[in-house]
């Protein structure tokens, strides 16, 4: 080998390791896209906004458009649908996000690394040489994908089943002021985005729980659960101290979006505190990750 050869073969390892990054990064979001699970989890989420905006046009099919009260109890918004559809995407998303959302991300999130153990195909995906830390961050990043993917489900789902079944139009916000059709699905688009940035969190947390077992279902379940436990402690009064610190607290704050002017205080702290765990549980899940013993 030349000189010449042997002062540029080392430059040409960086571009190889992108290029198998972007390999394992294309390959963790097609096969997290397309699993039948994780088909069948949007499916269910996409049902969520037509049953909701059925149910809705059922109770007010005498003509009346809803009012003070309208629409019954239920979701946020709900009373204000029959005015106007667009409003069944907020109804829809603050209905979804306490519980299906998260526990579809908790699903998919917890079965990141552990399906792949308890299925045997770990080891072998360690064979290429993109490593540990890319190999996890691949995975994170296609959980990230689902978050996103599963918020624009509901989003698209409530958009289009509220412009069948209702009129759209001005939006009148919390405040009492009105914006236009146009602006209103500006920041309903907005919301979407933020309800898929309140997760982020939470999907590290799954992630470093399905990096704990070889087992699947177990990280699944245990994701779950600590989902519903943390839902749990948010609403007990006596440990109010801590609620400001569970991941699911200000995930409502995206309603914020829809007063005029925009208060931003608690979108912000919700959007910091889903910082924290995201660096606090993915640096644990690479941790542990990192020293896992892959034995199959």
């Amino acid at each position: 080998m030349s000189q010449a050869e042997l002062t540029t073969a080392p430059a040409a390892l960086p571009p190889r390791r992108g290029l198998w990054t972007l390999g394992i990064l294309r390959s963790e979001l097609v096969t997290t896209l397309r699993r039948w699970r994780t088909v069948a989890l949007l499916g269910v989420l996409a049902a969520v906004p037509v049953l909701i905006g059925i149910a809705v046009r059922i109770e007010t099919g005498d003509g009346s458009r809803g009012g003070p009260g309208g629409g019954g109890g239920g979701p946020a918004f709900l009373s204000q649908v029959t005015n106007n559809g667009l409003f069944l995407v907020f109804a829809a998303l603050s209905a979804t996000l306490p519980v299906f959302l998260p526990m579809a991300v908790g699903v998919i999130a917890g079965d990141s690394v552990a399906g792949e153990a308890s299925g045997g195909t770990l080891r072998y995906l360690l064979v290429a040489p993109a490593g540990r830390t890319r190999l996890l961050l691949a995975k994170y990043v296609s959980v990230l994908a689902f978050c996103l993917t599963a918020t624009l489900v509901v989003a698209v789902s409530a958009l289009v089943t509220g412009a069948l079944l209702f009129p759209v139009g001005e939006v009148t916000t919390i405040s009492g002021t009105r914006i236009g059709f146009g602006e209103g699905l500006l920041r309903a688009g907005l919301i979407a985005l933020v309800v898929a940035a309140s997760l982020v969190g939470f999907a590290a947390l799954g992630v470093f729980v399905s990096t704990l077992t070889n087992s699947g279902i177990a990280a699944m379940a245990a994701t779950v659960g600590v989902l519903i436990t943390a839902q749990i402690l948010d609403t007990m009064p006596q440990l109010d101290a801590i609620h400001p610190y569970l991941f699911p607290h200000y995930w409502l704050s995206f309603t914020d979006l829809l007063r005029d002017p925009v208060y931003w205080d608690e979108m912000v702290r919700n959007l910091g505190l889903q910082a924290l765990y995201a660096a606090v549980f993915g640096s644990a899940a690479w941790a542990r990750f990192t020293a896992k013993d892959i034995t199959v």
